[in-house]
């Protein structure tokens, strides 16, 4: 899927609102959305394949992740449990969502096998992203020395799914976004064909 330059810019201009918007607090409250990094990352690899300079997009919202982190911590008063040595695998998980989202890019149509998908490469991109931030976590945090991996594995398995539920709930907004936009798009251009 090519995409032109101004539409590239609006959806770097959305990711980057919404990782702005969201990445405050991971599981969301009454009054917060859940954190849309995950998404925000394999949106940008698919809907930015062959935009110019998407490694550079990328990087940046690398550093917006990370400045985002530093303000809550500091202006919010947000635990800095995560900010640990493993820190920086969070890199690797993000690659890993930009890279399934980029693969998959050329493959994405909207037709319906191709929904399913779409959603299949985002929940298994999600499943590795988990597990390179637990593992990592695990072995650099410094904050399991005393815990084996099985009872550490044991402990954070129960938030599998809601980590790949909310990206998931993401990647469906924006899908179903491009649909609308696509199906309004073909209703003006057919609308000016009748007039």
């Amino acid at each position: 899927m090519k995409i032109s330059e101004n539409r590239g810019w609006i959806v770097v201009a959305v990711l980057v609102l919404a990782m702005a918007l969201t990445r405050f607090n991971h599981f969301g409250t009454s009054v917060s959305l859940p954190d849309a990094s995950l998404a925000v990352f394999f949106l940008g690899g698919l809907y930015l394949a062959n935009f110019s300079g998407a490694r550079w997009i990328f990087a940046s919202l690398l550093l917006e992740a990370a400045l985002v982190d530093y303000y809550a911590i500091t202006a919010y008063g947000t635990s800095d449990w995560c900010v640990t040595p493993a820190y920086g695998f969070l890199a690797l998980a993000y690659g890993a969502m930009w890279f399934a989202g980029n693969w998959f890019a050329p493959r994405h149509t909207l037709s319906g096998k191709n929904l399913l998908a779409i959603f299949v490469v985002a929940a298994a991109a999600c499943t590795l992203a988990f597990v390179i931030s637990n593992v990592s976590f695990y072995l650099f945090s410094g904050r399991y020395a005393e815990m084996s991996a099985v009872e550490y594995a044991s402990r954070v398995v129960q938030y599998w799914g809601s980590y790949v539920a909310v990206a998931l709930m993401y990647v469906a907004c924006a899908v179903a976004t491009q649909m609308v936009y696509l199906l309004m798009k073909g209703k003006a251009h057919n609308g000016s064909q009748v007039a």
